[in-house]
C-alpha cells in the first residue's frame, strides 16, 4: 500500500477527465489530497497537472500508485476496459483497492462491474453524481452511492469534498437507479416545458413574458429556470447530449419492467425524446426537444418574441 500523502491525506486517482471529471477532480486537489489523473486527452490532463495533480500514462500506472480510484468515464465498456481490459486497473492496483465509480451506468451493468471487480480483488461502488459540469466546478453535487454502510463511511469524507447532498442509497446498483429516477422526472419536466412553449407562443404569448411565469410561478423547475433562457437565445450547445443521457431513460424502462409498474409519463416523454434523437438532434441538450414541436407549428421561438419559420 503507498505511503499516505503528507498530512495524512489520501493519494487519489481519477481517469477520466470530461465536462464531469475535471470539476470533480479539480476539488479533490484544492482539498489538499496528492491526485494522479489520466484521460485520452492529453489537454485534460495537462490542466489538471497546471492545478498540480501528476499525470500518469494510463489507467495501470493510476492504480500502482493510488490508495483511492475515482473513475467518471463515458458508459459501461469504457470502465469495463479501464478496470479488468489490458492495462487496466486490476492489473497494477494492490488488493482490495477502493474504486468510486462515477460514472452513469445501467443498474445492472453496475452489478455486473462490482461482481467482475471483486473476482480481481478491486472494492467497487457506483457513485453517480447529478447537478451538471457547474455543480462538479463548484463542489455541489448531489452524489449517490450505492455500497455497503461501511463502504460508505469510508469515502464519505471524498464525497464531501464533491458534493453538498451526499446519499447513500442502498446497495452496489442503487445509485444508478437512484440517478435515473431523478432524471427522468427531470427528462419529463423537460419536456414538458419544450411542449408548451411553442404553443403558448402560436396561442399569441409572448416568449418572455412565458419564461417568467413559467420560472416563478407554481410550475417552476430547474428544468425550466435552465433550459427557457437557453431556447430562446438557440443555444443548443453546453449540456449533456440527448443521446448520452438516453441510460437513464433505460435504466427506468428495465425496473418498469422488472416491478410491472404503470409509466404513462415516462414512455410519453420517451417518446418525443426518441423523435428528437430521430430528426437529427441525438448531439444536442434536451431542450432541443423543442424543435419536434416548432416543427409542427411552423415556427422557432426567439427572444425578441418573433417567430420564424
Amino acid at each position: 500500500m503507498p505511503e499516505p500523502a503528507a498530512g495524512g491525506r489520501e493519494r487519489i486517482g481519477f481517469v477520466g477527465l470530461g465536462a464531469m471529471g475535471r470539476g470533480m477532480a479539480r476539488n479533490l486537489l484544492r482539498a489538499g489530497h496528492a491526485l494522479t489523473v489520466f484521460d485520452l486527452s492529453r489537454a485534460a490532463v495537462d490542466a489538471l497537472v497546471t492545478d498540480g495533480a501528476q499525470a500518469a500514462d494510463g489507467p495501470a500506472a493510476v492504480a500502482a500508485w493510488c490508495d483511492r480510484l475515482f473513475l467518471c468515464l463515458p458508459f459501461a465498456p469504457q470502465v469495463r476496459e479501464v478496470l479488468l481490459g489490458p492495462g487496466g486497473v486490476a492489473s497494477a492496483a494492490r488488493a482490495g483497492l477502493a474504486v468510486i465509480d462515477t460514472t452513469t451506468l445501467l443498474q445492472s451493468d453496475a452489478v455486473d462491474i462490482a461482481g467482475a471487480a471483486d473476482q480481481a480483488g478491486l472494492r467497487y461502488n457506483d457513485c453517480p453524481v447529478s447537478g451538471m459540469p457547474m455543480r462538479a466546478e463548484s463542489g455541489t453535487l448531489t452524489v449517490m452511492f450505492g455500497g455497503t454502510d461501511a463502504d460508505f463511511a469510508d469515502a464519505r469524507p471524498l464525497l464531501d469534498v464533491i458534493g453538498a447532498d451526499v446519499i447513500h442509497c442502498g446497495p452496489v446498483g442503487s445509485g444508478q437507479l437512484m440517478k435515473a429516477v431523478n432524471n427522468v422526472v427531470y427528462d419529463i419536466n423537460i419536456a414538458a416545458v419544450c411542449e408548451i412553449l411553442p404553443l403558448a407562443v402560436k396561442a399569441g404569448l409572448d416568449p418572455e413574458t412565458v419564461t417568467a411565469v413559467l420560472t416563478s410561478g407554481s410550475a417552476r423547475s430547474f428544468a425550466g429556470d435552465h433550459f427557457l433562457p437557453r431556447i430562446l437565445d438557440r443555444r443548443f450547445a453546453g449540456d449533456f447530449s440527448l443521446r448520452s443521457a438516453w441510460k437513464d431513460v433505460v435504466n427506468l424502462q428495465q425496473a418498469a419492467v422488472r416491478t410491472g409498474a404503470m409509466t404513462p409519463l415516462t414512455a410519453a416523454m420517451s417518446g418525443i425524446y426518441q423523435t428528437a434523437i430521430a430528426q437529427g438532434h441525438g448531439d444536442e441538450p434536451k431542450s432541443a426537444m423543442v424543435k419536434v414541436y416548432e416543427a409542427v407549428l411552423g415556427l422557432e421561438v426567439h427572444r425578441d418574441g418573433s417567430e420564424s419559420g
